[in-house]
């Protein structure tokens, strides 16, 4: 409240106040709301203890940047919230935790939103980041309470490639791709399909990069394989192979997908 008053309005308050005039005059005087006026000396100590340099002061210490954080300041409070993160409460349950079991300590308190900032602000430097592997969102963000997600361009009924079986991983089986769209100068587009155990590389020249031109141009280029070759497709998360039904339903082929900003994809001719 008070850094909404500058040093000569602070004084003329003290002047008016020290006098005894109304808080109507004072209001009218530096052009506030009387309200404004009343809550800014409640916050000082009422008209006994405010002063207008004691009040300046603590604006300006106020103002300091950057503000030291309440879990950096505070040790056995920022251990108590690791603990109890680390066995996945949400910090909604920790700061009630904490107030039914300190009540008469605030040196013990903290609002789950100081919680959610100190976890997604790694310049704090307060939590390492895969403490936020321990939320039950596992978002990588921290969003408002009004915040939606967007649904254009979503894969329908994508299986994540963390049910891809275990073997597919260790490259003991032939037959099992991986893929990626190549977007190329004057809109030109080729799809590269890579098998996992022999890096065995196709590629697929595109009309366009439309999930119908994709589908339709891979899956009969993959049709050309024998069957023990056709075994599965690995994608990452473009929009080009939301189709995904109609190239499985054209070649036989279990389609999986990486997680949204892990790309998964095995490069080419590497070893």
């Amino acid at each position: 409240m008070s850094d909404l008053m500058n040093e000569q309005k602070k004084a003329i308050i003290w002047r008016l106040w020290k006098k005894g005039s109304p808080m109507i005059n004072i209001a009218r005087m530096i052009n506030k709301a009387p309200a404004t006026i009343f809550s800014y000396l409640r916050y000082h100590g009422g008209r006994l203890k405010y002063r207008a340099i004691i009040a300046d002061s603590q604006a300006w210490k106020r103002a300091k940047r950057p503000k030291p954080y309440l879990l950096a300041e505070k040790r056995d409070l920022k251990e108590t919230v690791t603990v109890k993160l680390s066995k996945n409460w949400s910090p909604e349950q920790i700061s009630g935790w904490l107030k039914l079991t300190y009540p008469d300590n605030d040196s013990m308190h903290v609002s789950h939103e100081t919680i959610y900032k100190s976890l997604f602000i790694q310049t704090r430097g307060l939590f390492k980041k895969k403490m936020r592997n321990h939320l039950r969102t596992k978002r990588k963000f921290r969003h408002s309470k009004h915040h939606k997600v967007g649904t254009r361009g979503r894969i329908v009924d994508g299986v994540s490639i963390r049910e891809r079986p275990s073997f597919i991983e260790e490259r003991s089986v032939a037959g099992h791709w991986e893929g990626d769209l190549i977007v190329g100068s004057q809109n030109s587009y080729i799809a590269t399909v890579v098998e996992r155990q022999s890096r065995f590389t196709v590629l697929v020249k595109v009309d366009g990069k439309s999930t119908e031109s994709v589908v339709s141009n891979l899956s009969e280029q993959m049709s050309y394989l024998p069957n023990f070759l056709k075994q599965s497709l690995t994608w990452d998360r473009g929009t080009e192979l939301s189709s995904h039904k109609n190239f499985s339903l054209a070649t036989g082929m279990n389609v999986y997908f990486c997680d949204p900003s892990s790309p998964c994809v095995i490069p080419p001719l590497l070893t």
